[in-house]
């Protein structure tokens, strides 16, 4: 992951890019913040593919809350924008955050001027949105997610704020090749033809990115981009949690930055030796493991490679109008076969569970996440290396909530239409090409048979209202009209625009398709030219970010939305939804550009906190076996038989461990490599490293259940040849009650040449 010796020469456009900064006067306060919102890692159901057998089971690596915050001056105006390793945003999340920023800050981070959005990983712990619809396969509510990502926002945002400072921000963008591919490509062929005809491809390849400069420094302290694809390179069999491919852009993104700002060699070739290989066996045949060790609830944070002190580079990659688009390249087809599935209804002879999309790395799904990761960071490198367009202007924001169960749209002269109370139809039961649904369901579906309706019905039979309102799609759950144990879905959403200049973001709360997003995007520009008086042109750059402030599933177009695939079935408001959006979002579009401050609309989404359900049981006290401590080995490091481990190996140790749900050590780690210098052991790699794995099972002995972690490090290219061990952190409890104890142990020391 560190081994970009081959971008040189962008290396050289960086430092040409430092220089540029000289050039570039402060015009804004920046600031970013980055905080760990890694979630509980075992036990836990993962958020995205409704897989009630998708529990977490350990960290590839970790998640975070990444923040920019751009002012005008110290009390001017100002917005925050959060991006969030998570499914998505979630209402909750955001009235709470709200809450605590009021606390602290007062009315300086408002529901108008704070955007949260999620990468949409289907990696991450689920159980922190409060509708019913989402937490069903979590066994409803989980409060130490939701606690872990509420606090990491916070967090993040304090940093941002606290680092505010006189800077600059430039913008660029470009073409990302093969890092996404329309799923439902059926689906967009129902666009006119003439529409489709103005677009080369059927999806969005723009990566647009802001590169924000210290002008004191004169240097760049983040960077944020903007670029349309699923987080499901990692598939609904995975159990690590993980940041997907943004996730992944995003570690590397910021260690290219960090570990190779002053040359491109990799982070520990500083910790090189002289000595030979065989002077290095002999060393490391003398170390053993050294058994389980009491510890601090802080001490695992000494051993990060990259401490949290809130001067860190900050690089997000944000989502877009992601939702017909997928990083699996290669295409779908069938398991049973191998041959491409059906075109119109991603299917098997009929069975939509055989067809599975295949990423880059294929069968390989970390390599695959590595692939898309890389190919996002590797553009992401070239525009920020690049940049030389300088933001200049007022900032602005508009936010508004709608109730979208009953708006009435006005399509033409003497055409009103109305939305409907959301439902989902028979094509989101089948899934997506990325994560297949029930079996007996395609996507495209516009029957449902008996058996389903009769088991519908048990739970709502949807209204006749409802049922002719959402036509053509059929109704397979009314989750509109549902609120029992409570509300089943979303009836009342936010819809904001954040502007930056001539840079506008529109704060979207769901995934629009590919065609829906460009025609929000068109909508809202063409607005803003022709009521701003000039302040506005074709110059103006518009981005959509997408699952932001709160989930409303999907966007697809009016025509996308007749053949019912995946997408159209999860549109919550029925066929006029999108119409619905670019009405209400040329509403903030022209008050923005006129100047006119929005009355409100009086409305509010409800905060459910005190009614949700959790029957998720917390760990009730772990114990290792008699004669062991925690951080004892259970396995030790199988030595390899020519002596040493190569780049590519995988050594691996297993320690006798604690439920990692005790405590989720917050910016501190479960697994680090050390690597021996002299006599002093230096951490080299963390859990937070995409080469490290840290893995929680439980194991029977003498018929009592035990924990067990497993730290396994595939050596990268950059490692240099060495004496190195592993170390695992962890926290136990006796009882449920008693206080946390901590605990370390480290293997036997092994050599990589």
């Amino acid at each position: 992951m560190h081994k970009h010796q081959h971008l040189l020469p962008i290396f050289v456009a960086l430092c040409a890019a430092f220089a540029l900064i000289d050039e570039v006067d402060g015009e804004y306060l920046i600031g970013v913040g980055s905080y760990d919102m890694t979630g509980p890692a075992a036990g836990v159901n993962m958020m995205g593919y409704a897989n009630i057998d998708q529990n977490t089971a350990g960290i590839h690596f970790r998640l975070r809350a990444r923040t920019f915050i751009v002012a005008e001056s110290s009390q001017g105006a100002r917005f925050a924008f959060v991006n969030l390793d998570a499914g998505m945003a979630s209402q909750l999340v955001t009235i709470k955050v709200l809450q605590r920023l009021k606390t602290r800050f007062g009315d300086l981070y408002t529901q108008e001027n704070l955007a949260i959005s999620g990468t949409h990983t289907h990696a991450g712990p689920a159980g922190y949105l409060q509708y019913v619809v989402y937490s069903v396969t979590s066994l409803g509510f989980i409060n130490q997610t939701f606690d872990a990502i509420v606090t990491a926002i916070e967090q993040s945002i304090i940093q941002a704020h606290n680092n505010l400072k006189p800077g600059s921000i430039l913008l660029n963008t470009g073409d990302v090749e093969n890092a996404g591919i329309n799923r439902s490509p059926s689906a967009y062929l129902f666009n006119p033809p003439e529409e489709r005809a103005r677009y080369t491809t059927n999806v969005d390849t723009t990566m647009t990115l802001l590169q924000l400069l210290d002008s004191a420094s004169n240097r760049s302290i983040g960077a944020f981009s903007w670029f349309a694809t699923h987080g499901t390179s990692m598939s609904r069999e995975n159990r690590l949690i993980s940041g997907d491919n943004k996730g992944a852009a995003a570690r590397f993104f910021e260690d290219w930055f960090t570990f190779s700002n002053n040359s491109l060699s990799t982070r520990n070739t500083k910790f090189s030796t002289i000595e030979n290989i065989s002077t290095l066996r002999n060393k490391a045949q003398k170390i053993k493991a050294t058994g389980g060790k009491p510890c601090g609830k802080t001490t695992s944070q000494g051993f990060k490679v990259r401490k949290n002190d809130g001067s860190r580079f900050v690089g997000a990659f944000c989502q877009s109008n992601v939702g017909d688009v997928t990083p699996n390249v290669l295409g779908a087809f069938c398991t049973d076969t191998g041959k491409p599935c059906d075109f119109n209804h991603s299917s098997c002879n009929g069975n939509d569970q055989l067809c599975v999309g295949r990423g880059p790395g294929y069968p390989d799904e970390i390599l695959s996440t590595k692939i898309i990761g890389e190919r996002q960071f590797e553009k992401a490198m070239e525009l920020f290396s690049s940049a030389t367009n300088p933001l200049s202007g007022k900032i602005d924001y508009r936010h508004a909530y709608i109730n979208f169960t009953s708006i009435e749209v006005q399509l033409n002269e003497s055409t009103v239409v109305k939305t409907c109370p959301a439902a989902v139809g028979a094509g989101f039961a089948a899934g997506t090409t990325d994560g297949p649904g029930v079996f007996g369901f395609q996507q495209g579906d516009t029957e449902i048979n008996e058996m389903w309706k009769r088991l519908r019905d048990l739970l709502k039979e949807p209204t006749q209202y409802q049922v002719d309102c959402q036509k053509p799609k059929p109704v397979l759950l009314s989750t509109g009209e549902m609120f029992v144990p409570y509300a089943w879905a979303p009836a009342i959403l936010p819809i904001q625009i954040l502007r930056l200049g001539n840079f506008v973001i529109l704060s979207v709360p769901g995934e629009f398709t590919t065609m829906a997003g460009r025609r929000l995007r068109e909508a809202v520009k063409e607005t803003l030219i022709n009521n701003g008086n000039g302040e506005f042109d074709n110059e103006t750059h518009v981005v959509m970010a997408g699952l932001t402030n709160t989930y409303s599933q999907y966007i697809a177009t009016f025509e996308e939305y007749k053949q019912q695939r995946y997408e159209a079935a999860s549109t919550l408001y029925g066929p006029h939804t999108l119409s619905a959006y670019i009405q209400e979002f040329k509403k903030l579009a022209k008050a923005m550009a006129t100047g006119e401050q929005l009355g409100g609309t009086g409305l509010s989404p409800p905060d459910l906190s005190s009614v949700q359900l959790s029957l998720l049981q917390d760990p009730l006290g772990d114990s290792p076996p008699p004669g062991k401590r925690f951080g004892d080995m259970w396995q030790d490091v199988a030595q390899p038989k020519g002596g040493s481990f190569k780049k590519g190996d995988k050594p691996s140790a297993t320690f006798w461990s604690a439920n990692p749900r005790y405590d989720l050590l917050i910016e501190g780690t479960f697994a680090v490599v050390e690597m021996l210098q002299g006599e002093r052991w230096v951490p080299v790699y963390d859990d937070d490293d995409f080469c490290l794995y840290f893995k929680w099972n439980v194991t029977v002995d003498n018929g009592s259940l035990y924990g067990l972690a497993t730290i396994e490090w595939e050596v990268p290219e950059g490692a240099a040849s060495g004496v190195y061990r592993l170390r695992h952190f962890g926290s136990s409890k006796k009882t449920k009650d008693s206080p946390n104890e901590y605990f370390t142990g480290a293997s036997s020391a092994f050599t990589v040449s």
